[in-house]
């Protein structure tokens, strides 16, 4: 698939890097989620952020990073066509993870990026990030963006009492990008449906089947749209974004 050429609303300079000449990973976007958390009235992918679909600020930041070149997206079975040109569009599946391998299912690189369209504040630098620290680790089989947790967290059982106060300081809030080694995402993949199905990430499953996953600091700002709360503190922070 060629290079994509989206032009970015914002930009910001990058660090030196040791990245291959080449793009050395492509990108599986998801994108087929309803949007019913969220009221959307269809997928939240094309939901309006700053004028534009959340999609489409991902779609920009997987643009300007440079170690990455083909670019997927699931999405529901006949949005194909609402994906800009410059990337592939795949009909995703009944879960994330059904869709995530429909768009891997498109892949040929060794290294893949998986991203979730609900993620529009994403940067090329935190993509760039993931993928050279994965090329530096030949043991890991992937790197995952997370936050650490800030806030206390208790177990509750069933009668909302508390059984445990966790350690905050092993506690980490995971993002997307993730960034996986092809064949061991597509290994993960090849499990049993049901257990696919109720996978919160692909990592888990990659986890389960034995691989090493690495945590790479991410920010809070990136952020999962999920209600109409989280579109809101979306669009101030890209409105203090673009006016920096």
């Amino acid at each position: 698939m060629p290079r994509h050429t989206w032009t970015s609303c914002w930009r910001s300079a990058s660090a030196p890097r040791r990245l291959p000449d080449q793009p050395a990973a492509s990108a599986v976007i998801a994108a087929a989620g309803s949007g019913e958390r969220l009221g959307a009235g269809g997928p939240k992918a094309f939901v309006q952020l700053g004028g534009r679909a959340l999609l489409h600020w991902s779609l920009d930041a997987f643009a300007e990073a440079k170690s990455v070149g083909a670019v997927v997206v699931a999405v529901p079975g006949g949005a194909e066509n609402r994906v800009p040109d410059g990337a592939a569009a795949v009909a995703g599946g009944a879960s994330r993870s059904e869709s995530v391998a429909a768009g891997l299912a498109r892949v040929e690189s060794e290294l893949v990026a998986v991203h979730d369209a609900a993620r529009p504040l994403v940067t090329p630098e935190l993509i760039d990030d993931l993928v050279e620290k994965l090329i530096d680790r030949p043991d890991a089989a992937a790197v995952i963006a997370a936050a650490p947790i800030t806030d206390t967290i208790k177990r509750a059982g069933e009668a909302h009492e508390v059984t445990e106060t966790m350690n905050r300081d092993e506690l980490w809030a995971v993002q997307t990008p993730q960034v996986f080694r092809s064949a061991a995402l597509r290994e993960a993949l090849d499990t049993d449906p049901e257990r696919i199905a109720a996978a919160t990430d692909d990592a888990m499953l990659v986890e389960e089947a034995g691989g090493k996953v690495l945590i790479h600091p991410s920010s809070p700002e990136n952020l999962k749209v999920t209600t109409r709360l989280d579109l809101r503190i979306a669009e101030l922070l890209l409105a203090a974004r673009e006016a920096g």
